[in-house]
C-alpha cells in the first residue's frame, strides 16, 4: 500500500510517499480502506519528536491520526461493524497511521460515519470532536447557564468546542482574528475578542471553565478570568502528574511533570481555581454520541480545505502556517 512516512524524528522533517506493507490485523480489529485522512497539529509534533519521551514510535512509521473509510474486513471478536461499512475514527496511541490507504484499528476506537457528512467532512472530525467532548463533557461537566472560555474559536478544536459548549447550555466567548469573528459567530460564540487588539483579560471575568490550547503566557493569564471554583483544561501543557500516572510512566517522568506544572499549579491554588491537562484518547462510544449530534444538526464540521492524497506533505505544511479555518483533509480520491 502506498503511505506517507516519517524516516526519522526531526523538526519540520519531510514526509516520504512509500510502498508499506499491508497492515496485520488481530482478532479485535477492523480493516479500512482510507477515503480521506484529516492533517493535525499533533501529527507535526509526533514527527518533530515532541512527545517521544512517552509516546514512542519507531522509524520508518506512517503519520496521521482521523480516517474516514469503509471496512474491508473484520476481526474474528468484531461484532459490531462488516466489510461495506462506512466508519470513522482515531486510532489509539501507538496504531496510528491514517497517512496511507489501509489501517487496521481497534473495534472500540471506531464508529458508523455521520450519515449525512461526506468522507471529507467525517475524516476532520474525530480528533478535534474527542477532545471538545472530553474537556467539556467527560472532564469540565459543563452544564446549562454556566460561562465557557475557548481560545482559538476558528482552529479545529474550537470550531467544534464552540457547538458543543453552545449545546450543553453555555456562555460561549472565544479568541480569533477580525477576518474570523462572523465565522465564530455563526457556530454560536457570544463573546468574540479579537486577539489581535484586544487583551481578553481585561474584558473576561467569572468564567467557569477556560479550554486553553496556546501557549504558557496565555495560560497564565486564563487563570485570572476564572471565578473561584472555576476551572482550566488544557491541551497544550504543561502535563500533570495524574498524566503520567495513567501512562504508567516512571517516577523520574512524573517527577519532571510535576516540575513542569508546579507554577501553573501554584497559581491555580493561590486562585481557587483547577487545572487539568488533557491529552485527547481514542473512544469509539464518543464518537457514537458526536455522530448524533451531527446527524441532528447540532454541529457542523468545518472544512478550509482539502488536498489529494499525494500532496499530504503540502497539507501538513498549510496545517503549520496556523491560518486553517476549521480542519484541513486530504482525500484519497483519484
Amino acid at each position: 500500500m502506498k503511505a506517507f512516512v516519517v524516516d526519522k524524528y526531526k523538526k519540520k522533517g519531510a514526509l516520504r510517499l512509500a510502498d508499506m506493507p499491508d497492515p496485520r490485523m488481530g482478532p479485535d480489529d477492523v480493516l479500512v480502506r482510507i477515503q480521506a485522512a484529516a492533517i493535525n497539529l499533533l501529527d507535526s509534533k509526533v514527527r518533530d519528536g515532541e512527545f517521544k519521551l512517552f509516546l514512542p514510535y519507531r522509524p520508518p512509521f506512517i503519520l496521521g491520526h482521523d480516517l474516514a473509510g469503509t471496512v474491508v474486513r473484520v476481526g474474528a471478536n468484531v461484532r459490531q461493524f462488516k466489510a461495506g461499512d462506512e466508519v470513522y475514527g482515531r486510532p489509539r496511541d501507538h496504531r496510528v497511521g491514517t497517512f496511507a490507504e489501509l489501517i487496521a484499528v481497534d473495534a472500540a476506537d471506531l464508529a458508523l460515519k455521520p450519515t449525512n457528512l461526506s468522507m471529507e467532512q467525517a475524516a476532520s472530525i474525530p480528533l478535534v470532536g474527542l477532545t471538545a467532548w472530553q474537556a467539556l463533557v467527560e472532564v469540565g461537566k459543563v452544564r446549562p447557564g454556566q460561562k465557557v472560555f475557548i481560545q482559538a474559536g476558528s482552529g479545529g478544536v474550537g470550531t467544534f468546542a464552540i457547538q458543543l459548549a453552545k449545546h450543553l447550555g453555555a456562555t460561549v466567548a472565544t479568541t480569533t482574528s477580525a477576518a474570523n469573528v462572523e465565522l465564530v459567530k455563526s457556530l454560536g460564540a457570544d463573546v468574540v475578542i479579537d486577539y489581535k487588539t484586544q487583551d481578553f483579560e481585561r474584558v473576561l471575568s467569572g468564567y467557569d471553565l477556560v479550554l486553553n490550547s496556546q501557549d504558557a503566557k496565555t495560560l497564565a493569564k486564563s487563570l485570572n478570568v476564572l471565578k473561584p471554583g472555576g476551572k482550566l483544561i488544557s491541551i497544550s501543557g504543561p502535563p500533570d502528574v495524574p498524566f503520567a500516572r495513567s501512562l504508567r510512566l516512571n517516577l523520574f517522568l512524573r517527577f519532571v511533570m510535576r516540575m513542569l506544572s508546579r507554577s501553573v499549579l501554584k497559581k491555580a491554588e493561590s486562585r481557587g481555581v483547577g487545572y487539568a491537562f488533557l491529552f485527547m484518547r481514542a473512544d469509539g462510544q464518543q464518537l457514537v454520541q458526536i455522530a448524533k449530534l451531527i446527524d441532528s444538526g447540532v454541529i457542523r464540521p468545518v472544512v478550509d480545505k482539502v488536498f489529494p492524497f499525494a500532496q499530504t506533505a503540502e497539507a501538513l505544511a498549510h496545517v503549520e502556517t496556523g491560518r486553517a479555518k476549521g480542519k484541513v483533509v486530504v482525500s484519497f480520491k483519484s
